[in-house]
């Protein structure tokens, strides 16, 4: 018996849509999450993202980044600005 061999690509995404189509999205999407374990070195990364940046000057950041887009229920409360 000869197997027909086709792109793994093509396979992945028959395979998706069967999913999506017997599961639905949610639990799809929660069936596929559980098998992404990510990339890189979030620790390292964080070190130099934050390297040199004061505690007041996240705070301002994130401040000023939840200024810009519609409250949301996980905001945080933060303290005032002193200014």
């Amino acid at each position: 018996m000869i197997a027909d061999t086709r792109p793994l690509v093509e396979i992945t995404e028959e395979a998706i849509e069967v999913l999506y189509r017997e599961l639905g999205m949610v639990a799809t999407i929660r069936f596929l999450n559980q098998f992404t374990s990510g990339f890189g070195n979030y620790t390292e990364e964080r070190s130099r993202w934050l390297e040199g940046q004061s505690l007041d000057e996240a705070i301002t950041a994130v401040r000023d980044f939840q200024l810009l887009r519609p409250a949301d229920s996980r905001d945080l409360e933060l303290p005032k600005s002193d200014d």
